[in-house]
Order: C-alpha cells, then sequence, then structure tokens
C-alpha cells in the first residue's frame, strides 16, 4: 500500500506535463511565446554584480573582491585605489568572473570601471566603489625558527605579537603547520602575546616542517589588525637529549638514541631554592662562547664563562666553570646552573643545537612552567588546554 501511495503523485506528474507539452508546442506553431502584446520575454540583457556591493564599509582586505557578469562577457574590468593604483586581478577564461589577486590595503577607497558586452553587442557598466577597514593599530608579529634554521628535536615553534590579540580562536584557526613526518602537536597560548605550538612527543628527527601564518587581514580585536603574513621553512635535525642527572653529579648527551657523553658536573646548591637546579625539561635556547654573568644578590658581576649554552630564562646555563673544578662531579655547589670543566663544556657546545632538550632529573624539586622556554614543563593535557579552540 505503500508503494501505491509513493507511485499515485508521479502519474499525476505526468498528465500535467503533457498538458504543458501540448500548449508549448502551439505556440512555438506561431513564433516565440507570447511575442505578440505585452512585454517581450527574449533573452535578458547583460548585467553585473560586485563584491563586497557598492557603498560597503569597513571591508576587510582579504575579503573575496569580485565582479560576476550574467548575460555577457566582462571587457577591461578595472580595481583601482585613491591613488589610481590598479588592483593586479584574474579575467575567466569564459570572460563570467573577474577576481582580485593580491589584498587590499587597510583604510582605503576603492573604484570599480568596466563594462559586460551581451552577445547583441549591448552593454552594462561595471561601477561602484567601497572602504576597506580602518584598524585602530596594525599589529606586527614574528614567527621562529625562521627560514632554513636546523633546530633540535624539542624546538617549539612561536608566533609572538607586538600587542596583545583577544580574538585568540581567529588567529589559531588561520594558523597551518605542515610536516614530512606523520607528527601529532598542538597550538597554546602562553599568554596574551605569544601563541607556540609543539608535538606531542619530540620531533622526529630530520622532519622538513612548513609553516604558515596568513595574519594580514585578521581581526585581532580592540581594533587591531594583523600586519603581514608569514611563513617559515625549517628542518629538525638529529634527535639529541642532555640527561641533567642532579644527585648522580652527572650529564649525560644521547644522541640518536646512542650515549655520546658521561660529563662530571655540578649543579645548583639544594640548601638554597633560589640557587637549585630544578628538574623539568628545558630547552636550548642561544650559544654564547663566552656569556658575561652577573648576579649582585649573589655577589658577582661581569663575570665570564666559556662556551655557555642557556636553556632559561630564569638564568641556567652550561657552561664550564673551572673555578668550581674541585666540585665537579661530587657536589652541587653552583648558583643554578650545569657547570662542566672546559674541555667537556667545549665538546658539548660544539655539538649542541638550538632547540635541543635538556632534561633535568633527581634533584627533588620542579621548575615551575613560567620561565621561557618552558613548553616541555607542561604535561600534554595542560598544553592542549591552553588551546583557544
Amino acid at each position: 500500500m505503500n508503494g501505491s501511495l509513493m507511485r499515485s503523485p508521479g502519474g499525476a506528474l505526468v498528465v500535467v506535463l503533457a498538458a504543458l507539452l501540448l500548449v508549448s508546442g502551439c505556440a512555438g506553431a506561431s513564433g516565440r511565446a507570447g511575442s505578440t502584446g505585452g512585454d517581450d520575454s527574449g533573452d535578458a540583457g547583460p548585467s553585473v554584480s560586485v563584491e563586497p556591493g557598492s557603498g560597503a564599509n569597513g571591508v576587510n582586505p582579504k575579503d573575496p573582491i569580485k565582479v560576476a557578469a550574467e548575460n555577457g562577457k566582462l571587457r577591461d574590468v578595472s580595481l583601482v585605489n585613491g591613488d589610481g593604483e590598479q588592483v593586479e586581478g584574474e579575467l575567466a577564461e569564459d570572460g563570467s568572473t573577474w577576481k582580485a589577486t593580491e589584498p587590499l590595503g587597510y583604510d582605503t577607497e576603492y573604484e570599480w570601471s568596466g563594462k559586460v558586452v551581451g552577445s547583441e553587442g549591448d552593454t552594462a557598466p561595471v561601477r561602484g566603489g567601497f572602504h576597506t577597514v580602518s584598524p585602530r593599530s596594525v599589529v606586527r608579529a614574528t614567527v621562529n625558527p625562521i627560514d632554513d634554521k636546523t633546530v633540535g628535536v624539542a624546538m617549539p615553534i612561536s608566533i609572538k605579537f607586538d600587542s596583545p590579540v583577544r580574538n585568540k580562536a581567529a588567529v589559531q584557526r588561520a594558523l597551518d603547520v605542515r610536516t614530512s613526518k606523520s607528527v601529532e602537536g598542538a597550538w597554546a597560548w602562553l599568554n596574551d602575546k605569544q601563541v607556540d605550538w609543539r608535538p606531542k612527543e619530540y620531533w622526529p628527527a630530520h622532519t622538513r616542517v612548513s609553516v604558515d601564518a596568513p595574519l594580514y587581514g585578521i581581526d585581532y580585536g580592540g581594533g587591531g589588525y594583523g600586519k603581514a603574513d608569514l611563513t617559515s621553512e625549517f628542518e629538525i635535525g638529529r634527535s639529541q637529549v642532555v640527561k641533567a642527572e642532579v644527585d648522580k653529579h652527572r650529564m649525560r648527551v644521547v644522541r640518536d638514541g646512542a650515549e655520546i657523553a658521561n660529563y662530571p658536573a655540578s649543579y645548583g646548591k639544594p640548601s638554597n631554592p633560589d640557587l637549585h637546579t630544578h628538574e623539568g625539561t628545558y630547552t636550548v635556547m642561544a650559544k654564547h662562547p663566552v656569556e658575561i654573568m652577573d648576579n649582585p644578590k649573589y655577589g658577582y658581576t661581569d663575570v665570564e664563562k666559556k662556551w655557555a649554552v642557556r636553556i632559561s630564562n630564569h638564568g641556567e646555563f652550561i657552561h664550564e666553570n673551572e673555578n668550581n673544578r674541585a666540585n665537579i662531579g661530587s657536589r652541587n655547589t653552583s648558583h643554578g646552573c650545569v657547570n662542566l670543566t672546559n674541555a667537556d663544556a667545549k665538546e658539548y657546545f660544539q655539538g649542541a643545537l638550538i632547540g635541543d632538550p635538556v632534561e633535568v632529573t633527581g634533584s627533588g624539586t620542579r621548575m615551575p612552567p613560567k620561565y621561557a622556554v618552558y613548553d616541555w614543563m607542561l604535561s600534554w593535557q595542560q598544553w592542549k588546554q591552553k588551546s583557544a579552540l
């Protein structure tokens, strides 16, 4: 019975269509339908539509900017700013559409010109104009690592902004990371002016990474807009992990899964929390053959130390300290740094990469996750909770 009900409308439709065909056949016999009396129902003339609409204000410069022709083909389409500079664009092969192929400027008036030509030679003008958004501020951003760098397996991708970002979700949606090897990772906002991407685990060695951050035209909130698009292509180097064992007074270097060095070391004084070397995964941030160190609170200024590898903005380095040689390998007496002999510090320095992880264990206290670079001080769950999406 259900089948019968579903077929009934179809049968009625056949009858209606047949009636319509008969009416159409009678009209065709004497020429175009409706050709006598009333309005002519021939082909409509050419027309044009523009996007954004004419008179629009506050247009985002990265919104689609295009012209579409109906019943004709576009000719001589041009979009110019107030200085008469023409916007680059592309006309479709069939002449039906024209679209801008470069971003527009902020706070700028644009005017259309051109025409659409119909099949009978009749024309319609392309005209009108619009004004792009006027930001309260245009915010600069930077990306690190930069192009062509080779970095360690703990290196985060970091985008920093000159001003706070309110609309974090809009920014994060625009960001894209592509890798030559399968890598699970996520973006996290460390503060209002910095968003980092790190993998769940250390990067696979020799991964090629491409970052695309099309930030121009993005509304950051509070009247701020992105100043420019950013890109970067870099490579992850060999895998090297430092195992800094505070309780054993040793620093081991593991490269591609094999231990290549095991140095005696001296770490921070355990009796003073300000000087203790705290546990956590640090990241190599910088390398300097000579570093000038100051800590007036503890009685030293302008002290030169060689082969200095910075691992935290809290003040921790791996460096030589021949003045502390008697304690290296037996007692922890530094002001928080990892002290090595000159020969060992030089050897380690020469093989270290920015972005190498340094895993400090055996001290009994944790480094709070607030000193750059602290990306790896957070668990994966904590990291994902800092996403804006």
